[in-house]
């Protein structure tokens, strides 16, 4: 059963406007690189996250080193940062690793009545 787990979708610089900003679901983005230990400590909560939300909403992750254009884009200084997106809009900015339930809020205001 666990091979059908969902995991973050693995967004670059190429695909990030089709994947996220044209997503017709709120899309949590972890911006992240491999040699961050904070951002290490952050991925299984991200991981839990894609499993919870599948279906309801997009995970996702961005590798800083490996596509800078959209990590300059949107500013980001710090690692990890995670950012919600809504209808192409950041609509919530998480600097640094926060409790899980602080993303898991922010998704829910962003998330149909029905879901």
């Amino acid at each position: 059963m666990s091979s059908n787990a969902t995991h973050p979708v693995q967004v670059s610089d190429h695909d990030f406007e089709q994947t996220v900003l044209k997503s017709d679901r709120p899309v949590l983005v972890d911006f992240w690189a491999a040699w961050c230990g904070p951002c290490r400590a952050l991925g299984p909560v991200i991981e839990s996250l894609a499993d919870q939300y599948a279906g309801k909403a997009v995970v996702a992750k961005v590798d800083v080193d490996a596509n800078q254009q959209v990590a300059m884009k949107y500013g980001i200084r710090s690692i990890p940062t995670v950012l919600l997106f809504d209808k192409g809009k950041v609509v919530d900015t998480f600097v640094g690793v926060r409790p899980r339930g602080d993303y898991e809020s922010s998704l829910r205001r962003r998330l149909p009545a029905t879901a």
